[in-house]
């Protein structure tokens, strides 16, 4: 019998180890096929109509896909910029005879849609068609829509007109009935990231900066509407409050779209515009495709520099995709101050804020790469708390009328689950010290009186020196950086009226002002870093932790969409710890 266990353990070992050696070699073979595919000049794909579909979230950054060798995906996913470029390339190019837009449930914050609505307007000066189908029409993807020549929804879809909501979800009850104490310590009344966890209700400073930039971009969403209907503001504005919009007939009598149609017919009309049969196939190009091919090299000439900042800022090396790791971000910042080819730098932000300590080592390397070449700053959906603070000190600021910037604020927040441990679960804590502050902060005791000062005193602090790079970098004074921050969130357009920002405009422009201050008439303009590359984001995620949060992170998405960003949310809390955080009161969703 031990001669039979010898045997099947040494055989099970030599399974397990061939096994492992099977699955490295395959990693590794597909590795080397993508690389050699990847290295190769991409094919070049043609096609008459640009399809774009705004259903897909659009990065500021590209994506690249080894992967796509052995599956029908595309190997380049582009990038808000490139996507942007191409259309305008799209504009002067014979080969391409209209765009096709494809609309529904959208991802995409409203500054992102404005650009690619900005875009489009501008083709359309060419005289080209453009086409917008969709089943389902939300407010956000018919605000790009209203750039086309012709909106057309399905006979049975739907699509809406009924305003914008913002519905905030609080903790504080749950809290209670759990028995754990939320130590919060802010600064700014407007400050309101802290609220679910300490209030039941919006408060009324909150309350005051959700409806002020609600119209904001109501408004912008009128405007866009009324064009395309022909009609009023007033009159667009009137038939959402009625809910005149039910059906797809309402949309159609009140010249919201320009005809009821089904896929087939559709086709037919881009069939007629392209002069081809009834039995001919439409030939498409995917704006990825085309972007892919237009983005260009970047040649000898000087260039222009996007640096993409996107996603919360966190301390450290980048972990997540979608992030701005202060150690990581800081490298690049590096590259680009020391490239002497890049001779202008236009740091597109696109980030709610997060952690204090990464917000300020950021903002110095910052500080160093404008030291010897423009800095000009473009806000995307968000530039706000961290991302207003790295900002703070370009030579120029832009932003879009729907950006969400400012919220000049600092918080942080603990958790003491003494209670929760004891009472729940029969848990309890017990220590020795051999200084009053040795466990300090610590979340399984409440905080002493002195240590609640200790804390307050630091977010007053940090707050101050927000303060402080604000008034120095947008050459303001203090009290009136005093009475606009608060940890309040304006509009761009609001923003461009206090002096946060400088004008309104997107990437174009902000590009335009760089060239302009480095005195560069010729340039190439590059993305940095080089854009996201899926295989290499996948051998990160062989890490078993990391591959665990990523399965978690998915599978709550998927299964409960409303609870997913507030588990985020919670989770971003959970890793705070006492730290100092300039983070958004929320996240806004187009629908």
């Amino acid at each position: 019998m031990k001669e039979f266990f010898r045997s099947f353990f040494a055989s099970l070992l030599a399974i397990i180890v061939s096994g492992g050696l099977f699955l490295m070699f395959i990693v590794i073979l597909i590795a080397a096929v993508a690389k050699s595919v990847t290295d190769k000049e991409p094919a070049t794909v043609s096609g008459d109509i640009l399809h774009i579909d705004i259903t897909k979230r659009i990065h500021e950054l590209g994506e690249t896909n080894r992967f796509a060798a052995f599956s029908e995906s595309e190997s380049y996913k582009a990038g808000l910029y490139d996507i942007t470029k191409a259309i305008a390339h799209a504009k002067f190019d014979d080969n391409i005879q209209g765009i096709y837009l494809k609309l529904g449930a959208t991802p995409n914050g409203w500054a992102a849609l404005q650009e690619l609505r900005q875009a489009l307007v501008g083709f359309r000066e060419s005289g080209k068609f453009i086409y917008g189908y969709g089943e389902q029409i939300t407010q956000g993807a018919y605000y790009v829509a209203s750039a086309c020549d012709s909106i057309f929804l399905h006979p049975m879809g739907q699509i809406e007109l009924k305003g914008l909501v913002s519905s905030l979800t609080f903790f504080k009850g749950t809290l209670d009935k759990l028995e754990i104490e939320p130590e919060i310590f802010y600064a700014g009344k407007f400050k309101s990231a802290t609220e679910p966890f300490r209030a039941e209700h919006i408060s009324e400073p909150n309350r005051l900066q959700i409806a002020r930039f609600q119209e904001g971009m109501w408004n912008e969403f009128l405007s866009a509407a009324a064009e395309y209907m022909h009609t009023s503001t007033d009159t667009v504005h009137q038939l959402a409050v009625k809910g005149a919009i039910e059906f797809p007939e309402d949309a159609l009598r009140y010249h919201m779209v320009a005809g009821l149609r089904y896929a087939d017919e559709v086709s037919a009309l881009l069939r007629k515009e392209t002069g081809l049969s009834r039995d001919e196939d439409i030939d498409f190009i995917t704006i990825n495709a085309y972007a892919g091919q237009t983005k260009g090299a970047a040649g000898v000439q000087p260039r222009i520099a996007i640096l993409c900042a996107e996603g919360d800022i966190v301390d450290g090396e980048q972990e997540d995709t979608w992030q701005i790791a202060s150690r990581t971000m800081c490298d690049e910042i590096r590259k680009l101050r020391t490239n002497d080819r890049v001779k202008a730098v236009v740091l597109r932000v696109n980030s709610p804020g997060g952690s204090a300590l990464a917000s300020e080592t950021i903002l110095r390397e910052l500080d160093l790469l404008k030291a010897r070449k423009p800095l000009v700053v473009s806000m995307g959906n968000y530039a706000a708390s961290g991302g207003y603070y790295i900002a703070s000190h370009a030579d120029s600021i832009f932003a879009l009328p729907n950006t969400i910037t400012g919220s000049i604020g600092v918080f942080s927040m603990m958790f003491n689950v003494d209670k929760l441990m004891k009472n729940k679960l029969g848990v309890t804590f017990d220590e020795v010290k051999n200084t009053p502050y040795a466990d300090f902060p610590s979340g399984s005791r409440p905080l002493t009186a002195e240590e609640r000062v200790r804390m307050q005193r630091s977010v007053d602090t940090i707050y101050g020196r927000f303060k402080a790079h604000v008034v120095s970098g947008r050459r303001l004074k203090s009290e009136w950086v005093d009475s606009i921050a608060q940890g309040r969130v304006w509009t761009g357009t609001d923003a461009k009226e206090i002096g946060l920002v400088d004008d309104l405009g997107g990437l174009n422009r902000a590009i335009s002002a760089a060239a302009k201050l480095a005195k560069v008439d010729a340039y190439k303009v590059v993305t940095w870093p080089e854009p996201v590359d899926k295989f290499s984001t996948f051998m990160k995620k062989l890490d078993a932790d990391a591959h665990m949060r990523e399965a978690v992170r998915e599978a709550i998405t998927a299964q409960a969409a409303p609870v997913a960003q507030w588990y985020q949310r919670i989770t971003r809390m959970g890793h705070m710890n006492g730290r100092a955080m300039m983070l958004m009161p929320f996240e806004i969703s187009v629908n």
